[in-house]
């Protein structure tokens, strides 16, 4: 969330210094602004610099947003598995260990028993939006 909400506060400040630069350099808000100012500036470059720079800060926003749906995904697929052992008779679960990546879900730690193992196996793969369980639980000795 701070990501977007940096890339967000980065995009109103590029589009704020746009607008600053065209008052300051004469340019104003003129539907048909002279190629050069009275500085020698283009200002029909400068609006292609700046719509170039709002386009790659939109793109960036975009990937940011996607990757943290992706994380908040993970996050609450992870809860939902260690929110099932927690509640399960049969399973310890502080003593295991959740690791969501996309869909695929790492089971690592140390249980009790044969039976534990399977049960918390199973708990991760009946939770819904898990296509694979990765299972590296040991049975202690």
């Amino acid at each position: 969330m701070r990501v977007i909400r940096l890339l967000l506060a980065l995009f109103v400040l590029v589009v704020a210094c746009v607008f600053a630069y065209n008052y300051w350099t004469g340019n104003g808000w003129t539907l048909t602004p002279p190629t050069t100012s009275a500085t020698g500036v283009d200002a029909e470059k400068a609006r292609e610099k700046a719509a170039e720079i709002t386009r790659k800060a939109a793109e960036t926003t975009k990937v940011a947003a996607e990757r943290t749906g992706e994380a908040m995904n993970e996050a609450a697929l992870t809860a939902k598995i260690k929110s099932k052992m927690a509640l399960d008779d049969n399973v310890k679960a502080r003593t295991i260990n959740v690791n969501t990546n996309g869909t695929v879900v790492t089971l690592k730690g140390t249980v009790r028993s044969e039976q534990e193992r399977q049960r918390a196996v199973r708990l991760a793969r009946e939770t819904e939006g898990i296509t694979q369980v990765v299972d590296k639980l040991q049975v202690a000795k």
